[in-house]
């Protein structure tokens, strides 16, 4: 039987590896580079802030038109869908890098507070679609008066 030399470094390359190989398949999720090139979808970024009268959606939309764009809100669910077309027909084969994502996509938030639909407003300018929705009344937080007696 051989004398085997032991490396106490060679089960953290291992575990480096498989490391290395969640986030690239974690962030090629996320990025549509393959999976969602292929199905067609893309999720475009996001942020969502909180007021004491509103909750604020932003949503980054480069190269949509506002027809491009429909918002719904239903149950507390507010619900962005759209479609980013290819500007022209080119051929797949003359193409030497393919980055930007086409197709549908659709997310859905769950706002944390009761609100008025009705009095929803969206504004979309320079690729950024800002939606601004008002706070039912039940839902802003209350000043209590402290009465001393």
């Amino acid at each position: 039987m051989g004398i085997v030399r032991w490396d106490p470094f060679q089960g953290l390359v291992s575990l480096q590896e498989r490391m290395n190989r969640l986030f690239e398949q974690t962030l090629d999720r996320s990025r549509g580079e393959r999976e969602g090139m292929a199905a067609g979808t893309w999720a475009p970024a996001v942020d969502i802030y909180e007021t004491p009268d509103s909750i604020v959606l932003q949503a980054e939309l480069p190269g949509l038109s506002k027809d491009d764009i429909d918002i719904q809100v239903r149950d507390n669910v507010l619900t962005l869908k759209g479609e980013r077309r290819s500007e022209k027909e080119v051929k797949e084969g003359n193409y030497l890098r393919v980055e930007r994502a086409y197709g549908g996509f659709q997310r859905a938030f769950t706002l944390p507070a009761a609100v008025q639909a009705d009095r929803i407003r969206a504004v979309f300018k320079d690729g950024v679609l800002d939606v601004s929705i008002p706070k039912a009344e039940e839902a802003k937080p209350k000043q209590i008066k402290i009465e001393v007696k």
